[in-house]
């Protein structure tokens, strides 16, 4: 009886297909920030007194503001005022003098021209008239003065915005700091800091989300990329983990909010986030 041939296995080669790593979007920690102009806004120098000290506020830190709202005024302005009062009223009395004075020149001159009063005399007369006229320039020179003064004592706001910080407060004489910072409020960006190692994954244009790291306000903020610092550096924005790298090095990436992600957090300078860019 003929034997069917036993079936030999016969080994199969199996290619097997890679799949292509996923890339991971890189998340870095921040701060938000006004977009541009941020202003540090001094107390002004009065003299041989130093600079003045804070009568009072007139904001607190996150108060919205408007270009040439008054934010603080300072102790000097009361001397001011009655320094310029004092000044008032010495004008108006050289203004007083000098319509007679002119009238006396004038008298003295047609008694000149008689011979019924000396060339001399009319000089002094004139002399007396131009004396009094320069102090009448030199009365208003330092009224233009005691009004800069004036205005100097009370700080206003160079621009629409929002009160950033507070560096002194009523009573207090400013330091080097100056009286408070305060920056544009229409658009709003984030600084954030990319661990050296992350940034070649970093491009401008790029798409970024942002949410708060201690639920300063709720959902997302997208942005887009626009500055990537040429310079590493240490690390500042420290996360609340205190596991945290506190000495890596980082380099700044700017993120300009949309509009519409702008205005829910244009209160809210400083406020830590955790962006994440789009692969």
């Amino acid at each position: 009886m003929l034997r069917k041939p036993e079936a030999v296995d016969t080994p199969v080669s199996v290619t097997t297909v890679e799949q292509p790593r996923q890339v991971e979007a890189v998340a870095a920690l921040g701060q938000l920030q006004p977009a541009g102009d941020v202003r540090r806004l001094a107390a002004p120098a009065s003299g041989m007194a130093g600079t003045p000290r804070v009568a009072s506020l007139r904001v607190k830190e996150g108060d919205v503001i408007t270009r040439g709202q008054v934010l603080a005024v300072f102790d000097n302005r009361p001397q001011i005022e009655a320094d310029l009062a004092a000044l008032d009223e010495r004008i108006r009395s050289v203004d007083t003098e000098i319509p007679l004075r002119r009238r006396e020149v004038a008298r003295y001159a047609q008694a000149a021209r008689v011979g019924a009063a000396t060339a001399v005399l009319l000089e002094e007369k004139q002399d007396e008239l131009t004396l009094l006229e320069r102090k009448r320039a030199e009365l208003l020179a330092e009224r233009r003065s005691l009004e800069t003064d004036w205005d100097d004592s009370e700080l206003r706001s160079p621009i629409d915005g929002i009160v950033l910080k507070l560096h002194a407060r009523e009573g207090e004489r400013p330091s080097t700091d100056g009286v408070m910072e305060v920056g544009a409020s229409q658009s709003m960006e984030a600084l954030i800091e990319v661990y050296e190692s992350d940034i070649n994954r970093i491009a401008m244009d790029e798409r970024v989300t942002l949410v708060s790291e201690n639920g300063g306000f709720k959902g997302e903020l997208d942005g887009q990329v626009t500055r990537i610092s040429p310079q590493v550096r240490q690390r500042q924005v420290l996360s609340t983990d205190p596991t945290g790298d506190a000495d890596a090095r980082v380099v700044e990436v700017l993120v300009r909010l949309d509009a519409a992600s702008a205005e829910r957090v244009a209160r809210l300078a400083g406020l830590k986030v955790i962006a994440r860019f789009q692969p």
